[in-house]
């Protein structure tokens, strides 16, 4: 069967016969936090082509694993990774400016907008935040993200067949193609959002308030006031 089939419920079913690829793919995509295909995931699981359980697992420990693995690569080799990569260092230093204020908000968040959900792991292993904080805050934000787009892929194929009478319709597959046109350029205004909100960030990081750089920062202060 050809695995890129034009009809949607061909497509379906190509992914039903290859469900251990397919889960593969998807922990390999949600490592990435990519919202298209997590939503499209919940649809195929809708459709009864992928457990709706097992896939907001797999998603929850690659989104999660994801950033781990990102993170160590920051705190390992630090700004060095991206001085060849303008593009993609601007989206670092965005997500390390969006972290000097909010990094608590930041790790719950970052997954969703376009340009930063991919490199906030590494602006956040370059800073002082602390290994014990990112891992148990990023657990829970990617649980929150997994179970939160899978399921509005598995809302919008529910609704979808309450719209349609034939599921394989091209009808079908171009209300599924706005969907995921329309998700796109939602993330994209939420990247614009936090760039903004990144331009008005605190020069320096001083991490969480219990961490060694944020008591550093406080005896300094105590230091000036003194002198």
């Amino acid at each position: 069967m050809n695995f890129f089939p034009t009809d949607l419920a061909s497509f379906l079913e190509a992914i039903r016969q290859n469900g251990d690829v397919a889960y593969s793919m998807m922990f390999a995509w949600a490592s990435s936090h990519s919202l298209l295909m997590a939503l499209f995931g919940g649809y195929a699981a809708n459709a009864g082509v992928l457990n709706y359980g097992a896939l907001i697992g797999v998603c929850w420990i690659g989104s999660f694993f994801g950033d781990v693995f990102r993170f160590w690569l920051g705190r390992r080799f630090g700004s060095r990774l991206f001085s060849r990569f303008p593009r993609i260092e601007k989206h670092v230093n965005t997500a390390a400016r969006l972290s000097r204020r909010h990094y608590l908000w930041m790790i719950l968040l970052h997954r969703y907008p376009h340009g930063i959900r991919g490199v906030a792991g590494f602006a956040y292993g370059m800073s002082t935040l602390p290994w014990a904080i990112f891992l148990a805050v990023n657990f829970v934000a990617a649980g929150i993200w997994a179970a939160a787009i899978v399921s509005t892929g598995y809302a919008f194929g529910h609704v979808s067949e309450k719209v349609m009478s034939d599921a394989s319709s091209s009808v079908g597959f171009v209300l599924l193609v706005v969907f995921l046109g329309l998700s796109w350029v939602l993330s994209k205004k939420l990247e614009e959002v936090a760039e903004r909100d990144a331009a008005a960030a605190a020069p320096a990081f001083s991490g969480p308030p219990g961490s060694d750089a944020a008591r550093r920062e406080r005896r300094l202060r105590r230091k000036a006031k003194a002198g």
